[in-house]
Parts: structure tokens; sequence; C-alpha cells
């Protein structure tokens, strides 16, 4: 049973994911990968896959669950020619350097309210669970970087990745295989713009409709793209699901912690927005 307020988990991870997930948008992490002469794609998988080692294309399409995997194919594991995973993992540090710097601003890097932020993180990320949460287990076994903005990103992603593998299996018992997933995500106005999704995670137009169907046969998806009641109840099970896989970072750190580190990231992540951190219009809508 736990002692933190309902959603608690999930609100800290909200203000807290930002700061995590704005380097997969960052130039930065695009031009310090085309040194080692990875394109942008290429870029975001050896970033995020490095933790894993120099893995296969069938390990990133499993771990990362959502993407189709001739699209992986494309980049893992030929790009390990040109980027080793030990380049990968400084590189992608380096580049959340420079993203944290460039949206921040040096006042805040130097604060105590992010140092603070970060000693929260850590222990909440080190209170994670590793049996059966490969991306987040493999990060978990990463040292733990001495600056405190990057610190708090290394336990920003462990965080990450610690939902993210609980969200996966919340995904496969409810039967939403990648493709449907992705749709009944967008459909809920949550997600981000389906044009952007199926470019980023290689699915073309055929196999999109051919999702919508699936949920459509099982009474989840209307004749105009939009969830039914069912969908969208089924949409809410999902996240409390995920919610009770990821909570034990979050106990770990206690009510109070959380709390804190919801305040504290939350305030990080608004001037990380409000300096561009995301593009405009991959969000909310399809």
């Amino acid at each position: 049973m736990t002692s933190l307020p309902a959603r608690a988990a999930r609100h800290c991870h909200a203000a807290l994911n930002p700061l995590h997930s704005a380097l997969y948008f960052s130039p930065d992490l695009t031009s310090a990968f085309a040194r080692h002469d990875v394109d942008a794609r290429g870029a975001y998988f050896a970033a995020r896959a490095a933790p894993l080692g120099a893995v296969g294309a069938g390990v990133v399409t499993a771990t990362f669950y959502n993407f189709q995997y001739a699209h992986v194919a494309r980049h893992i594991p030929d790009l390990w020619d040109s980027v080793s995973p030990e380049q990968a993992l400084e590189t992608r540090l380096s580049a959340a350097d420079a993203t944290l710097r460039r949206l921040l601003g040096e006042e805040a890097i130097a604060s105590k309210e992010l140092a603070e932020a970060a000693e929260l993180a850590l222990r909440a990320a080190e209170a994670g669970t590793r049996a059966a949460r490969p991306l987040y287990a493999a990060n978990a076994g990463l040292p733990v970087p001495r600056e405190p903005h990057l610190a708090l990103w290394h336990a920003a992603t462990q965080l990450r990745e610690h939902r993210g593998d609980g969200h996966l299996a919340a995904l496969v018992t409810a039967g939403l295989g990648p493709v449907d997933a992705l749709v009944s995500h967008t459909a809920s106005s949550r997600g981000m713009a389906e044009d952007w999704v199926r470019a980023s995670r290689g699915w073309n137009q055929e196999e999109w409709q051919a999702g919508q169907e699936r949920l459509r046969a099982r009474g989840l998806l209307d004749g105009a793209d939009e969830l039914t009641p069912a969908g969208t109840e089924l949409r809410k099970t999902l996240e409390e699901e995920t919610d009770r896989l990821d909570l034990a970072p979050y106990e770990g750190l206690g009510a109070a912690g959380v709390a804190r580190l919801t305040e504290l990231a939350g305030a990080l992540t608004a001037t990380a927005v409000a300096a561009g951190a995301f593009p405009a219009g991959i969000f909310g809508t399809r």
C-alpha cells in the first residue's frame, strides 16, 4: 500500500521527464553525432541504445517497442561501426551538457535548487527495480556524472526508462502492439502528432490504417478515428497500471521528497520549454 498521494508519482515523472527527453529534440545531439558520421535518426538510436552495448536491430526494436523493425535496421547495427557504445555514451552526455546549459542558463545550472533536484532524483532512481526492465537496468549500471545538471539528466533518464519499461508490460498485457499503441495514444490527444509519429517510428500510412482497423474491431476506435468510451477507459487503465508498476522509485523517495522534486523539476522544465526545448506542433494534434 503506497503512502503517496494519488498520481503523485505520475506528476513527478511529468515534471522531470522533459529534462531528459529534450536531448532527443536537440540540435546539440545531432551535431555531436554528426562528428561520428551518424545522421539525426541514427543519433537517437545510438544515444538511447548505447547503455545496452553493441546490440542488433532486434534488441532495439524489442526494447523501444513502437519502432518498425526495418526502420531500426537501417541504422542498427551498422552505426556501431562509426561510433562505439562507449563513444556514444560520452557523446550523449556531452550533448546533454550543451543542451541543458543552452536551455536553462548558467545561473540555473549552478543553482542550489538544481543540485537539490539532482540529489532527490538520484535517490528516486536508485530505488527502482531492475528485473524485467532492460533499459532502466542498463542505464542504472552507468556511473553517475559528477556535475549536478548531468547527474540530474542521468537520474531523469533512469526514471524515464523505468516507467517506460513498465508501460511496455502494460501494453503487452492489454494486447496493444506497437502500431496499435501509437494509434490509441495519438487518438487520446495526449500523444504526438500523427504525421510526426509515423515518420519518426517508421510506419507507413497502410500500416497505420491497419492499426486503426484493429482498434475499431475491438470497439476502441470509432469511424472518425476518435477513441470510443471503451478506448478511453483502456488508455486510463493503461496509465493506472503504469503508475502501479512505477511506484518503487517514488515510494523510496517518500511523499515529501516527491513533492519537492516535482516542484523543483517543474520549475526547471518550465524554463527549458520556454527556451524552445521542443519543436512546435508535435504534441496533441493528429
